[in-house]
């Protein structure tokens, strides 16, 4: 079973899971957690995390990932967040950042960081889609 945490992709990951007849066999839930205030909530992220290193971060990514395993009855969780765009990005987060999180019952597997540079916002969010979803294939084949 698998748990999908979205930011910037809104529910995208789920959605493309769900596209696949018989997915109610793998797929357990989808949290959608485009707020600070919905990731606290829903994800157990706290907001002095959140604070300390932006919503689009290594660290938040991580939490985000731990709180959709915790939240659920899956074996691997997926987590996205990022800049979209076109607005919205800094020096430091440019748009097209987005950052990952995988996670499994014992632990956060892994972060990991893709910037998806000079590419509109509908780009931005299937490049994530794919990269989220290769993430979990690659979980699961392992």
């Amino acid at each position: 079973m698998v748990a999908t945490a979205e930011s910037c992709t809104g529910g995208m990951v789920a959605a493309a899971l769900t596209d696949i007849s018989g997915s109610s066999a793998v797929v357990d839930r989808g949290f959608v957690t485009y707020t600070n205030e919905s990731k606290n909530e829903m994800l157990g992220v706290r907001m002095s995390l959140i604070e300390k290193h932006g919503a689009v971060s290594r660290e938040v990514a991580g939490a985000m990932a731990c709180g959709a395993i915790n939240s659920s009855n899956a074996s691997f969780a997926v987590s996205i967040t990022g800049i979209a765009g076109p607005s919205g990005g800094s020096k430091d987060k440019p748009v097209g950042l987005v950052w990952f999180g995988l996670a499994d019952k014992n632990r956060l597997l892994r972060t990991e960081c893709r910037l998806f540079a000079q590419c509109s916002r509908v780009v931005v969010r299937a490049k994530a889609t794919q990269t989220a979803l290769s993430l979990l294939e690659n979980a699961i084949r392992s």
